[in-house]
């Protein structure tokens, strides 16, 4: 699982074991970097999960954020590789698409706002930012959402992100893929994480970690050597 911060409850409260891959950060290492950095880190959680006592059928990815967008980008390169087999996928009010949406464009919500977001995606694309940018570079680039896990998130409705990760959701649903959002109104990005103790914040925390009760309970994809 790939976190900042919602994972530490899920340790604490629920057991789960959480592998945060170290992976190269933009601007000095672009894509393809920090996802292969990512996808090594997920071989070795199936090819250790003994050793890390974990049910190698219910590995779970997430994260926030960028880490979010690396999440599932992550899901949509192992579905095509073959070799791993994600059960579930939380990735956070994720950074999707490298071009502007209704809710990134002229965007000057508290903490991430348009200039951000344009400078980030520049420094994780380079050059290929004015090319063709496959969906592992942009999971918005996909095309195909057939066989990708169930998935959950929630993000603000005032956030650049907003649509981008409504339009995710929207997409695994049109492909027969369990997938829900929940959305908080006039709040900006990792409103959670500066805000903890707002009532919308202690909702979103709540709703997460329910979440991930149910997907532990209900969600397997055996691997296919199992």
């Amino acid at each position: 699982m790939i976190f900042i911060s919602r994972a530490l409850n899920l340790v604490k409260k629920y057991g789960a074991v959480v592998v945060a891959p170290n992976y190269r950060l933009a601007p000095k290492y672009k894509y393809p970097n920090a996802l292969e950095d990512c996808y090594e880190t997920l071989k070795y959680i199936k090819n250790n999960s003994d050793e890390l006592e974990i049910n190698s059928s219910q590995i779970m990815v997430g994260g926030e954020s960028a880490g979010g967008g690396l999440a599932a980008a992550l899901c949509i390169y192992a579905r095509d590789k073959k070799e791993v087999n994600i059960a579930y996928q939380m990735p956070i009010y994720p950074m999707l698409d490298c071009y502007d949406t209704e809710s990134s464009r002229n965007n000057t919500s508290p903490i991430w706002k348009t200039k951000r977001n344009h400078l980030a995606w520049k420094m994780y694309l380079g050059d290929i930012l004015n090319k063709e940018v496959p969906p592992y570079a942009s999971p918005s680039r996909e095309k195909n959402y057939k066989f990708l896990p169930p998935a959950y998130t929630f993000v603000g409705d005032i956030e650049p992100f907003y649509i981008e990760t409504i339009t995710y959701i929207e997409n695994l649903k049109k492909a027969g893929i369990e997938a829900h959002v929940d959305v908080y109104k006039n709040c900006f990005h990792s409103f959670d994480l500066w805000l903890p103790l707002k009532k919308e914040s202690k909702e979103a925390i709540k709703n997460f970690e329910n979440h991930y009760l149910y997907a532990s309970e209900n969600y397997y994809n055996p691997q296919n050597d199992d």
